[in-house]
Formats: structure tokens, sequence, C-alpha cells
């Protein structure tokens, strides 16, 4: 496995809001397993701006796995990895994503 392979501590989850603005979150690799690549993270879209309402906020993002790369930037290794946005029950890809 890639990340144990490399000690990476973290993974910095990258996905763009509708303006374009990168947005992100750190996970540390401990919580982190093959279910990240396979099945996403869920999150609320409603708390991103542009993306949706309160009652339909359930979105999923996928990653990218041809975006990852090791941060130089980072104290602490670091894989950068962006995410696509889609639909979490038919999977298709979210219209709003600027990607």
């Amino acid at each position: 496995r890639y990340l144990t392979n490399e000690d990476v501590k973290f993974v910095d989850v990258r996905f763009c809001d509708l303006p374009g603005v990168m947005q992100h979150f750190n996970l540390p690799v401990e919580s982190v397993d093959d279910s990240l690549f396979t099945d996403g993270l869920a999150f609320d879209g409603s708390s991103i701006r542009g993306f949706q309402a309160i009652h339909e906020s359930d979105m999923l993002l996928l990653p990218d796995v041809a975006s990852a790369f090791i941060d130089p930037f980072r104290a602490q290794k670091t894989l950068a990895l962006n995410f696509f946005i889609h639909d979490p029950f038919t999977r298709e890809a979210y219209s709003r994503d600027p990607r």
C-alpha cells in the first residue's frame, strides 16, 4: 500500500467549490483505508457555497488518483489528492463541479 510504504502521515482531500476556489481538509492516514478509493467520502453539500440546498445536501467525493502527489511544502509527509464531486445515490458526476 502506497501510504504505508511512503510513510505518509496525512491525506489532503481537495475539491473545488462552484466559483472554482479549492476547498480542502486533512485526514490522518490512520483513518484512511481502501474504502476512500472505492466508496469515496460523503459530505454536506449545503455547507459549500453554490452547491446544494439543506434538504438535498448529501454529496459524494470520489478521488482522482491521477492527481495524487506528495506535497513538498508540508512539515509532515502529506499526500495531496483531488476529488471529483458526485451524486451519492446515482454516482453521476455533479453538474456544478468546476473540475
